[in-house]
């Protein structure tokens, strides 16, 4: 039971952090950013966000902060290039819009995001009882 509680608060969560990653990229794109520089603005408003409800709501963590914080930074990082690069392939050689196209790579970097999380960044430490 306590998986399903689980996926529950992290697809609640991954919809906050995806609204936020959204209006940033759609607000920046207005603004006529560049699409890559857009997203990457984006991700860093998703990626702090992203943090704080995992780590409270889905995970709830008690590992320190310091540590854990540029791990799950670091992993959203590598989910941030390939994203990067699929919205490139997506925009410049497909030609499909930057909004749809951020749609549709979304798909792969929340999936590969829930496993970097749940067993990387937010893996119970083990309490050493000697």
């Amino acid at each position: 039971m306590k998986s399903k509680k689980e996926l529950f608060c992290y697809l609640f969560c991954g919809g906050v952090t995806t609204a936020v990653n959204y209006l940033l990229y759609g607000g920046l794109l207005f603004l006529r950013l560049p699409y890559i520089a857009a997203n990457s603005i984006a991700w860093v408003g998703a990626v702090l966000t992203a943090y704080v409800l995992n780590r409270r709501l889905v995970f709830h963590s008690r590992n320190k902060i310091w540590k854990e914080l540029p791990s799950f930074a670091a992993l959203r990082f590598l989910t941030l290039l390939v994203e990067n690069v699929l919205l490139w392939l997506l925009i410049d050689h497909l030609y499909i819009l930057p909004l749809p196209a951020k749609l549709l790579v979304s798909v792969i970097t929340v999936v590969g995001n829930y496993v970097f999380c749940k067993y990387g960044v937010f893996k119970k430490e083990e309490i050493c009882h000697g």
